[in-house]
């Protein structure tokens, strides 16, 4: 796999209309096709994030007439509002802090893991530690989502379910439990498996 393929999120087709500037919101609907209905910084669903807003990735191209799709990214409302305006100084990028893509890199996994303990995400490299702290990433409604879905996948993966009634009510229950932590923050590679 070339390293250009090596991505956590792959873009479909741009909208069809050129996209002008203060009409981003027109490819909102390619914007959740794109990213799962996902916000990419913290990987929270909309779900649960609440309505996702439009983030310009690079805030120094959104007076452009022409807005380019590759620069606009779904967001929960807490990174949108902690990302903001901001962009990395000439200091801060000399010393490797940016803003992780995941359309153009893999960013958890890789560069961002999850303490098995804290539910904190940790940044493996400037860049990643960078990301973390301007999105605001370790905020306390997050690390307790991240631990809550570790705590449910861990019920799910392994203990048995005693419920009363019909196995197909035991069932249904079990899916409903399961669709409602697929909806969480999804699962990070933890420090200690690296």
């Amino acid at each position: 796999m070339s390293n250009s393929e090596r991505v956590r999120v792959k873009r479909g087709p741009p909208p069809p209309k050129p996209i002008k500037r203060r009409h981003w919101r027109d490819a909102f609907p390619e914007l959740l096709r794109d990213f799962g209905g996902r916000c990419p910084y913290s990987m929270q669903h909309q779900e649960r994030a609440g309505p996702l807003e439009v983030d310009h990735f690079d805030p120094r191209k959104k007076k452009a007439l022409i807005q380019d799709y590759n620069n606009l990214f779904p967001a929960s409302r807490h990174c949108n509002g902690k990302k903001a305006d901001h962009w990395p100084k000439e200091a801060e990028a000399a010393a490797g802090c940016r803003f992780l893509n995941p359309c153009e890199e893999v960013d958890y996994g890789e560069q961002i893991l999850e303490d098995r303990v804290s539910h904190r995400v940790v940044g493996m490299n400037p860049a990643a530690q960078w990301h973390i702290r301007m999105c605001g990433l370790n905020a306390e409604h997050l690390v307790a989502e991240r631990a809550k879905r570790a705590e449910y996948w861990g019920q799910l993966k392994t203990k048995a379910v005693c419920v009363k009634g019909s196995l197909d009510e035991a069932a249904e229950l079990i899916e409903s439990f399961r669709k409602e932590v697929e909806l969480m923050i999804p699962e990070i590679q933890l420090v200690e498996d690296r």
